[in-house]
Order: C-alpha cells, then structure tokens, then sequence
C-alpha cells in the first residue's frame, strides 16, 4: 500500500471504552462525577492502586505477569505506564529489572554518550520506543527526520542490504557531527539496531496508558459502577464474572442475587451494591430479560408465579428460561422453595403460551382483564438442602454465589495445614508444596506435546479461586476425580520466578479421603423450620456404623415455630470427619453442620 503512495490506518475497536462510558454513565446518573484528576492525570491513589497490582479489570494491567510488574516498577505518573506497557512485552521485558533499577537510581544511570541523556532519560538509560531510536540517529548522526524514519522500517525488516548502508551513514555521521570513535558509533547502532526490532511506538503505548489510568482510577474511586460496567461488556463470559465476583467480594462489595422484581437485565448499581443481571444467568438471554424488565416496569412488580407466567411473552421467556430463573432462586421473591419451582417450569412456561394465545385472540377472563378462574396446581416437591441449592446456582449462574459448599467443612480443617486461594502469596514464600482444598469449578484439557494430556484448573474455595497447571501423568491418574463439580484436596507445588507463582498439582484425593480435619469432639446440626427429621435421622444411623478414628458426638438443633430452638444430643458416637459433614450437610432440611472443639 505505501508504494503505491497510500497511506494505511488501523482502527482498533475497544471494548474497554464502552465500560469507561457505561461506567462514567452509572456514576452521572446518581448526580456525581469524575475529579480533576481524571484530566491532570496525577491521582495519587490510582498510581498506588496500581503500585499494589491490584489491578484486575484495569486495561492492559490486568494479567499476573503484569501485575508483578507493577509491584517491581511502582508507577507514579503516566511516562511510567507507559513505559511499562511498552516494555512488557517478548524481548524487551528482558530490561525491565535495568528499567526499575534506574528508576530507584537515577543518579546511577549511565549514558553511551552525554548527547543521549535527554533522549533516554524518561526511561533510565533503557531505549524503549521507536521515536527513541529516531532522536538517537538525529542527535548523533544528524540524520533528518525522514531518514531517521527510513532507519526505523530498516531496523525493524532486518532487510541485511539496508542495514549495511544505515550502519555506514550513522558512523560517518557520527565521526562528523560528534567526532566520535568508530567503534562507540557501532556500539551505539547495536544498541538502536537492537531495540528498533521490537521497540514500542509511544504514542501507541500512550493512547493504552491513558486508557489503563481511566480504568484504574475508576476501580480506585468508583468500584461499584467499575466492577458493574465490567461485568456487563463481559456478560457471557463465565470465568471473567467468576473472577469479577470474586473481586467485589475481596472488596467487600454486595453483589444482589437475581431477582424477576429487583434485578435488572444487565448489570447495573443500587445503593453501594452491583446487581447481578438478569441477562447474565445460563440459557434465558439478555433480550429476553430486557423483555421481563419492560413488562414490570409497565405493570407492575410481580405478584406470583401465576402472574409472572401470565404476563410475560412465551417467545421470550421459554421454559429453559423459567428452569434457569429458578436455579439461580430468580423467583425467591414469589416462593422460595426452589425445588417447586423448577418442578413447576413446564406447567408454567404452557401458561405462558396459553395467556399470549388468549392476549393475541382478543380474550380474557370472564371480567376482562381480571385474573383467570382457572389456574393450575403447581407440583410439590421437597425443599433443597443448602448444598443441593448451591449446586443448582452453579447450574444456572456458572459459580457459586449465595455460598459455598466447602463453608461449613473450613471450620472443621487443621487451618495450619491448609492453604487457601487467598493465602497463596503469603504462604507460597518457600516454594515448599502447599495443601489445599476446592471444588473444581473449571477444566480445560490441551494435547500435550509427547502425547496425552495436560490442564489448566480452576479450584473454587470459600475465599477464592486459584488457577493451577495438572501435568499429564497427575491428570491421567486423575482424570475422572478432576471433573468439574468434585470436592478434591490436592498437593500442589508451588515455582516462583520473582514475584510470579506458578501452581502445577502434584497429588490429588478425594475431599473426604484427605486427613486434614483439626481435632474435634461433636457436629451441630442447624436444620430448617418444617425440615424432614426421619432423612437425617438415616443418615446418622449409617455415620455411626462406619469405622473412623474421627469419632464424637452429634448435636441437633431444631427451630421452633415459635422462635425457640431445641437442641437434642444423639446417644452414640459416630464418625465426624469431612466425609460425615459433609454427608449431614446434604441431608433434606440441613442448614449448616458446625465443627465443634473436643472438651
């Protein structure tokens, strides 16, 4: 195209603008906005947000090697991020050490020739943008701009011809401009040569620092509408809103469960919490709750389930979306067992096609718009326990969200022994192997290149979720223990290379099988009002046949209907180890299994 005297552009499209607006539009809407800082671009708290490496979500600093970067560097204005986005990248990423170095020592920085300080400076001494390489040529050489720019395409084509002849014009121009030794021009043109071939341009690297300081200074000043705007341009993406939830978690953010009368079809903000959108769940579309949201804000909030399927479109609205509404507790609101629900879904989703069938006939009830007559049973079906809810939310929304199934078993671990995600960088400190405890929550498989297989791992635990790398004699071993949904302990070994962890599973167990329980002497059982004693009564009766050195008794805690509790000890021991929590814990009716310390 340029020999043919045409000039190319490149147009990027980034999503991330369209989070920068939703999210200054979230911030506006409730009458508040931006400071000065977001134009002077010198807000010292986002350089220290930055600084911190906590900077998910934050454009193009988001990444674990990056934000080990930033850690090492600790930016404080923009040339900083600049710099650092310049440089982490294959090949220059190699300088960032004499790039921190300098920073922390700019005294000690040392220049090839005095001319090259004012070029060189912003950066320490390390050349890290093609306009860098131009100003060396211009100011050793005294090479035009022109021909400085023909130097930057030679150096970055390599072309050996033109190489040959630049590197001839910039030592005779150096010899005549600067009288300059031969061998100190060629050292010089190394050095260019070198960082031409892979050299960042700037006002590129600039256009993504200004675009990553934004988003880091909304996380920092504003991370409900941050994390809100975030997740709706990532709306079908399972692991990032897994990732996003458990952000506003460690930021102690209230995340809203869906709700058909509260909840919004995407993400939005309501008094310092995110809103978890309806649109986001599995299997019901954001058009579709688009669709719920217009005919309640028309209407009215819903008043039951009957209403709900009588007012909303068939064509929206299937029964797919009904089932997945349910699993995520969506219909809470109207009646909360879940499990009735989602029985219900077919008798409702045909409700629904029955009243757009009369809508679109012209009929209605004997009294016109009154409710119809007739209106069928809904099916029975018993309550889920916790962790059957919890794993129906999975189902349906992709991670666990009101809970977690491990929450109850942490009160019952040796705490010394087990590492958690969120215990990592502190506890990886020796490399020495870390046991930890999870759900798998995701797996993916590659070929691996002397044959089989290997993954990479996402384990869910109450605090977090960790990524880890499963070689492919562990995974081989493991394959059907590695599935996703599996309680598993695994050994994991742990590399560190500077501030980067890397995590690989050595040894994995069923959760159960683990011998990482803390010593205890009894379980107390929480149950629900109206919860079906005779289901865990059985249970209790196999507990205390199966052999365990774990052993101890097991209290029972029943709510009355008239708010007292009645707790009743169980004659016998039995085992009370993982396995036995968590056997209890799935009991119809169980609320929570508590751990308790032995006398």
């Amino acid at each position: 195209m340029e020999e043919a005297g045409l000039v190319k552009f490149d147009f990027l499209g980034l999503k991330t603008l369209t989070v920068i607006d939703r999210a200054l539009k979230l911030i506006r809407r409730d009458g508040r906005d931006v400071g000065p800082e977001w134009q002077s671009l010198d807000d010292k708290p986002t350089y220290e947000l930055m600084a911190s490496g906590d900077t998910l979500g934050v454009f193009q600093l988001e990444g674990a090697g990056m934000r080990d970067t930033l850690k090492k560097v600790r930016p404080h204005n923009l040339e900083d991020v600049i710099a650092i986005i310049s440089l982490y990248r294959p090949g220059p990423m190699e300088n960032i050490p004499i790039y921190v170095q300098g920073k922390e020592n700019p005294e000690e920085v040392q220049y090839a020739h005095p001319d090259l300080k004012p070029v060189l400076e912003a950066t320490y001494g390390v050349p890290v943008y093609q306009e860098q390489v131009m100003r060396m040529a211009q100011e050793i050489a005294g090479y035009s701009l022109g021909e400085a720019d023909l130097l930057r395409r030679a150096m970055g084509k390599k072309k050996l011809e033109e190489m040959i002849a630049q590197r001839k014009r910039f030592v005779e121009g150096a010899a005549e401009h600067k009288g300059m030794d031969a061998n100190l021009a060629n050292e010089i043109f190394d050095t260019m040569e070198k960082f031409a071939g892979y050299g960042f341009n700037k006002s590129h690297a600039a256009a993504y620092a200004l675009i990553g300081y934004q988003t880091a200074y909304l996380k920092c000043h504003f991370p409900v509408e941050f994390l809100a705007a975030s997740m709706s341009l990532d709306l079908g993406n399972t692991d990032k809103l897994a990732a996003f939830f458990q952000e506003a978690k460690r930021l102690k953010i209230p995340v809203l469960a869906p709700d058909v009368n509260a909840s919004t079809a995407d993400f939005d903000v309501r008094d310092g919490a995110v809103v978890y959108a309806l649109g986001a769940l599995k299997g019901v579309g954001l058009e579709a709750m688009r669709h719920v949201e217009e005919i309640r804000s028309a209407d009215g909030a819903f008043a039951s389930l009957y209403d709900f399927a009588e007012r909303v479109d068939p064509r929206h609205v299937n029964k797919k979306a009904f089932e997945s509404l349910a699993k995520a507790g969506a219909f809470d609101c109207l009646d909360a067992n879940r499990a009735k629900v989602l029985a219900a879904a077919p008798v409702l989703a045909q409700m629904a096609a029955s009243a757009a069938e009369d809508r679109q006939g012209g009929q209605g009830g004997l009294f016109g718009d009154a409710e119809p007559a007739l209106r069928p049973a809904l099916p029975k079906a018993k309550a889920w326990n916790g962790q059957q809810k919890l794993d129906e939310e999975f189902k349906s929304i992709g991670f666990y969200f009101s809970g977690h199934p491990l929450d109850d078993v942490l009160e019952g671990l040796d705490r010394e022994r087990v590492t958690l995600a969120m215990e990592i960088e502190d506890r990886a400190a020796d490399g020495k192997p870390l046991e930890m405890i999870g759900m798998v929550r995701a797996r993916s498989d590659k070929p691996a290149r002397n044959g089989g297989k290997f993954a990479f791992l996402t384990l869910s635990d109450p605090s977090g979720e960790v990524e880890m790398m499963v070689f492919p004699e562990t995974l081989s071993q493991n394959y059907d223990l590695l599935q996703v949904g599996n309680a598993v302990a695994i050994t994991v070994g742990v590399k560190r290379n500077g501030e980067e962890i890397r995590l690989n599973a050595e040894r994995v167990l069923k959760l159960e099988a683990a011998r990482l329980s803390k010593s205890m002497g009894a379980l107390k059982v929480r149950l629900a009002i109206g919860a079906y004693v005779a289901d865990l009564i059985s249970i209790v009766g196999r507990l205390a046949k199966l052999p365990d050195n774990e052993r101890g008794e097991i209290l029972i805690e029943m709510p009355l209907e008239d708010g007292r509790v009645v707790t009743l000890k169980l004659p016998s021991t039995y085992t009370i180890g993982i396995s036995a929590q968590r056997a209890l814990k799935e009991a119809p009716g169980v609320e929570r299994v508590e751990p308790l310390k032995a006398a």
